[in-house]
């Protein structure tokens, strides 16, 4: 009976408000989902990819980059070679181009948060396999500042909705930003490290309470640029006594 009722309730609130693609907005059959049209658009990123950093590449799985070509080893792009970023895995579902930025940027300043459920279910299929091994999901912060002005934190939205589809806590306050930094846009590598540089602080009362002691944490952010915002994040996590730190966002710039 229950049941019954909540169908005929969806069937009239589809009837009044039908589900829209989080593209177009065209009519779509289901909710939260997007049209033909758009997802043949969405570049997902699958493997091969960087073991590490999750870069993708057109090599075989068996590919050893940068070692002996008669070992098998995990596949790491040039830069993760060079110098091996702060956090320890990082994963995204999308490649950082049109069709991905208009989806965060209606969700980030357009109060768009009813694409959550949609962003949300492509970051959980990207992080499969590292959702098991979670102890918590921290969002990247906003200062306060922005976060009046903007009135949510969208990373905080995907983390919150993370935690219902995972079963893996998540906790919006233990890593916060102190200091307003400037928008990275346009900065190069080197002027986002200094931008976020210390920006990240650990609530030591709340670490405490959340035993992040030899933990592994799941960092959440909408777009990972150069890792300067997840480096910084990863480090303030790690002085805390966090053992694990993976990132995962919704895409990834490609160059």
């Amino acid at each position: 009976m229950i049941e019954w009722v909540r169908t005929v309730a969806t069937m009239g609130v589809n009837a009044i408000l039908p589900p829209r693609c989080g593209g177009c907005g065209d009519v779509t059959d289901t909710t939260h989902a997007v049209c033909a049209e758009c997802w043949a658009g969405l570049r997902f990123i699958t493997a091969p990819q960087c073991a590490c950093c999750g870069y993708p590449f057109e090599l075989d799985d068996s590919a050893n980059i940068g070692g002996d070509p008669d070992e098998s080893g995990p596949i790491l792009c040039g830069n993760c070679l060079q110098k091996k970023p702060a956090f320890d895995q990082a994963r995204a579902a999308l490649v950082y181009d049109d069709h991905s930025r208009e989806y965060l940027l209606r969700f980030k300043h357009a109060d768009r948060g009813d694409l959550t459920p949609l962003l949300a279910r492509w970051v959980y299929q990207a992080g499969r396999g590292i959702w098991d091994q979670a102890d918590l999901i921290v969002p990247v912060p906003l200062h306060r500042r922005r976060l009046l002005k903007r009135r949510y934190n969208q990373s905080g939205l995907l983390a919150a909705k993370l935690s219902q589809m995972t079963g893996v806590p998540w906790d919006g306050l233990v890593l916060g930003r102190h200091r307003n930094t400037r928008s990275l846009g346009g900065l190069g590598p080197s002027s986002r490290k200094r931008e976020v540089g210390g920006a990240f602080v650990i609530d030591k009362a709340r670490a405490e309470k959340r035993n992040l002691a030899g933990t592994q944490v799941v960092l959440i952010d909408d777009v990972l640029t150069t890792g300067a915002t997840a480096n910084a994040c990863v480090r303030a996590l790690k002085q805390s006594g966090v053992m694990h730190v993976s990132v995962i966002t919704v895409a990834r710039v490609v160059r």
